[in-house]
């Protein structure tokens, strides 16, 4: 079987749409960037819509073990993704064996030699960029199983020239946009903002040029600066970072966003120690929704928003799509829609539970797809 021709059909939901329309607005129409921004922001704050992935698929093939190469389980998405394959394993009735690549390229290299060395039956890239990965995935030959995985290139589905036959990620330019146009429609359209990424992964550096053109675009904002932190090094560098922002910026810096929360986990305790109050500033994270970024919004330090992945969910996605083709058949395709996590919604679908997970059934589907009980 061809698995890079293993590409199923790539089905969008949500605001996805309205949001990639919206951000291609010629220059004439822009003086309504504000009450669409405050139009998508408000679809994408709604409650999860009712199931739209996959109805249909083959049964669980028995007996698995399937790798997954975890970037960096340090990083909330990662590790939440890692939890749902584990939590969608035990229903399919497979073994699981979680390699953690710390977030450096040699750990990768060794991360990536470990998991092959194990000759699982799938084998799944979470985090890391595919396309770096490419040539040595490439050469295990036949030894290398069928490889799905989570952000592990820019867009959802198959990416092209690696073996990874399905990427699943919601839409990260939507859910960048949707990040972006949350500061605009907070601000009135007055935004002085900062953006915060990982120029080493292809999504990350495609989310902060999605965000910083929805700046751009807002005539009354502004793009103060666009760093580059690695979010292996965000522990030790964005103390510092955040010291000579505020020192540069100070009150014109209304609005911080990110490709990830991790960053706000560090940049807090300085605007704490500086005695800012918590309204001075606003921090958005294009992804992923982690537990100590459900806190900050629920106790409203400075954080106002998350665009949550679905992480469980898509954890058993990863699942499923392994076993789509361990029996020959094409990827679901599925991606899920974008979803704004703010004070007003948090109560909803396991935001108690600090998580976005969607109140849509999705496991029951599974468990039916996979005549599992």
């Amino acid at each position: 079987m061809d698995r890079g021709r293993t590409t199923g059909r790539i089905r969008a939901a949500g605001c996805t749409a309205v949001v990639l329309a919206l951000c291609s607005l010629p220059a004439a129409s822009r003086a309504d960037l504000l009450e669409q921004a405050r139009q998508v922001v408000a679809l994408a704050a709604s409650r999860s819509p009712p199931w739209t992935g996959p109805s249909t698929g083959p049964s669980a093939a028995p007996g698995k073990t399937i790798a997954v190469l975890a970037e960096d389980l340090r990083n909330g998405g990662v590790l939440g993704v890692a939890q749902g394959i584990r939590e969608a394993a035990r229903e399919i009735g497979w073994t699981v064996r979680i390699v953690d690549a710390g977030g450096t390229p040699a750990g990768r290299s060794q991360a990536l030699a470990e998991a092959l060395a194990a000759r699982p039956d799938g084998l799944v890239i979470c985090g890391a960029d595919a396309h770096e990965l490419g040539p040595a995935l490439r050469s295990a030959g036949d030894r290398l199983p069928p490889v799905v995985g989570w952000h592990a290139a820019p867009v959802a589905g198959p990416v092209a020239g690696t073996p990874v036959a399905m990427n699943v990620t919601t839409d990260p330019i939507a859910v960048a946009r949707t990040t972006a146009l949350a500061a605009v429609a907070q601000s009135g359209g007055r935004a002085g903002v900062v953006v915060f990424t990982d120029s080493r992964f292809a999504i990350a550096s495609a989310k902060a040029q999605a965000m910083a053109e929805v700046i751009r675009q807002c005539g009354g904002c502004t793009l103060l600066d666009l760093r580059d932190v690695p979010i292996s090094e965000a522990a030790t560098r964005m103390p510092a970072v955040t010291r000579a922002l505020l020192a540069a910026h100070g009150t014109r810096w209304t609005h911080a966003l990110a490709i990830n929360d991790i960053y706000f986990d560090y940049a807090v305790p300085v605007f704490i120690s500086a005695g800012m109050p918590t309204g001075a500033l606003s921090l958005l994270s294009a992804g992923d929704g982690s537990a100590p970024a459900f806190m900050r919004v629920r106790s409203g330090t400075f954080q106002t928003g998350t665009v949550a992945e679905p992480l469980n969910m898509q954890g058993w996605q990863v699942v499923d799509e392994l076993n789509r083709l361990m029996a020959g058949q094409p990827v679901s395709g599925f991606v899920a829609p974008v979803h704004l996590v703010t004070a007003e919604n948090l109560g909803a679908d396991g935001g108690s539970r600090l998580a976005y997970d969607p109140e849509n059934g999705y496991r029951d589907h599974y468990r039916r797809i996979w005549k599992r009980r």
